[in-house]
């Protein structure tokens, strides 16, 4: 479960490297002081601190969360005060309108017995009204309702891009690296039933990729079920995309043969490291869950945890486009002045 700590204050570097320009600072705050804006979106909570700039709502700090983790493919989520917004994010949100035009469409039909959550709701409660909102779009005009892809959303009736109300050139934009804000610190831990590449075994290793960076683990010899725990250390930029990683059989005669790979979420362990600032003044708690899904390789829910003033997450991945192979991953946020 999400948990505000009032208490906690953010360090000033965060807003001295995303501070935005005053033109779209202004717009922004405009926009914001709607009255039907000084509360979230999904649940009601007064004064949002985040938005999702494509769909063009604003949101709490725990409603922020849950659409962090449904990919930004779905919901790009930004603050409205840590984050740098370009001409075109502002533009977007400003053609949409806020909250009310938008839930006008994506809660027209909402059923009858389907209430909205409260600020108070626990975190289960929250997700599936949130999934079910922007996710599955169960509350739209089923004549509105959208196939999603990495691209767009389309249409299904008509083939029409929706771009007022769904931003669809948000979802085509590349994101921009800027500024490192710390370190990911990767373990990986150890390989499960990896496929066999050699005549009876493999001789895997790891490769993990974020933005340009790419850094491997040893190669351990005839084994389907290696254990590395080793080590590797990225640089992570606010918008940094996703953790990509291959597994690799190595061969000294020939190319190396794959065997599987995966993807891992960052944002909500990036939007947890923003918010919370000060790790060693928290205790120990939950911030948030990156929930296993059709459209993951999670093999089960992956917590978000302060663990005696560290940032942690552990997850547990089937490997895809591959017979058979998981992989055991721990996250650990390493802050820039560590």
């Amino acid at each position: 479960m999400v948990t505000d700590y009032p208490g906690v204050k953010m360090s000033n570097r965060y807003y001295e490297y995303r501070k935005p320009v005053q033109g779209n600072a202004r717009k922004l705050k405009e926009l914001l002081s709607k009255r039907e804006n000084c509360v979230c979106a999904d649940c009601g909570a007064p004064d949002p601190k985040w938005a999702s700039a494509n769909i063009g709502v604003f949101l709490c700090l725990k409603c922020s969360v849950v659409h962090t983790s449904l990919g930004t493919h779905i919901s790009k989520v930004m603050s409205v005060t840590l984050d740098e917004w370009s001409d075109e994010e502002i533009d977007a949100m400003i053609e949409v309108g806020g909250n009310a035009s938008a839930n006008s469409i994506y809660e027209a039909y909402l059923p009858k017995g389907i209430s909205k959550p409260k600020p108070d709701s626990s975190n289960e409660e929250r997700t599936n009204f949130i999934r079910s909102k922007y996710e599955l779009q169960e509350f739209l005009k089923p004549s509105l309702r959208m196939i999603s892809s990495k691209s767009s959303f389309r249409c299904s009736d008509s083939g029409k891009n929706m771009d007022k109300f769904f931003g669809s050139d948000s979802f085509k934009r590349t994101e921009s690296i800027g500024e490192f804000i710390g370190t990911l610190k990767v373990k990986v831990v150890r390989g499960i039933n990896l496929a066999i590449r050699d005549f009876r075994s493999s001789d895997p290793y790891v490769i993990l990729f974020l933005g340009e960076q790419k850094v491997h683990t040893k190669v351990i010899k005839s084994n389907l079920n290696p254990v590395w725990n080793e080590e590797l250390k990225l640089s992570v930029a606010r918008r940094c995309g996703a953790l990509k990683l291959q597994v690799y059989d190595h061969d000294l005669f020939s190319a190396d043969d794959i065997m599987g790979e995966a993807e891992v979420n960052l944002q909500l362990l990036v939007t947890a490291a923003t918010e919370l600032g000060d790790l060693g003044a928290l205790p120990d708690m939950q911030f948030g869950k990156w929930s296993k899904s059709r459209e993951n390789a999670l093999l089960k829910d992956s917590t978000i945890n302060v663990v005696g003033g560290k940032l942690k997450q552990e997850v547990h991945l089937q490997l895809q486009n591959v017979e058979s192979g998981e992989l055991e991953l721990e996250l650990e946020w390493i802050p820039l002045e560590q």
